[in-house]
């Protein structure tokens, strides 16, 4: 005969407590109620995005609060991905077309595998040549600092932030163009 194991009435009680704790908090009730927070502030659900500033592979700084008030979808890649090259047409046909929201993409030259910047930057102009990815946007992310921030895992991932700054979801793997627009119409 099987013997269960009971847990004694003050553990649970005090898992119990714990539990209701840990849901009842919020950072106004935190601040004492005053001033609006930037959770507060938020129309979609999810933590604040990590504000990057990088630049692009002409040079260019572009910041992630420099595109607040717009919806963004970042997808970040390797050059030695095969997935990730296999959906460089369809995500060029993305970032070309007229969406409510910006496309952009993070390579991280120096992290797991990618090649030095300016080689990076040498194999890239061949596939803008070839019109392949004519209408990205490539940000450089030195040594993945933000990769690390925004918790990438593997290649490709999909990042889908809000108007108001909120990370809303983070997907590995390849998203469709098509999964890519019916997600950003459930986004604010």
């Amino acid at each position: 005969m099987k013997r269960r194991m009971r847990w004694p009435a003050a553990a649970i009680a005090l898992l119990a407590l714990l539990l209701m704790l840990s849901a009842c908090g919020s950072k106004e009730a935190a601040a004492g109620g005053a001033g609006k927070t930037a959770a507060a502030a938020a129309v979609n659900k999810g933590s604040a995005a990590p504000m990057f500033d990088l630049k692009d592979v002409d040079g260019n700084e572009v910041s992630l609060a420099s595109l607040a008030g717009h919806k963004v979808y970042v997808k970040y890649w390797a050059s030695w991905c095969p997935i990730c090259l296999a959906g460089m047409d369809e995500l060029n046909t993305l970032a070309g077309q007229d969406n409510d929201f910006k496309v952009i993409t993070i390579v991280s030259p120096n992290y797991k595998g990618e090649q030095a910047a300016a080689d990076f930057k040498e194999w890239f102009k061949g596939l803008q040549a070839e019109n392949t990815a004519k209408n990205i946007t490539v940000l450089l992310d030195d040594d993945g600092k933000w990769a690390q921030q925004f918790g990438i895992r593997g290649y490709p991932t999909s990042l889908y932030i809000g108007s108001d700054g909120v990370l809303v979801k983070s997907v590995p793997g390849h998203n469709t163009n098509d999964a890519i627009t019916a997600e950003f119409k459930q986004i604010s």
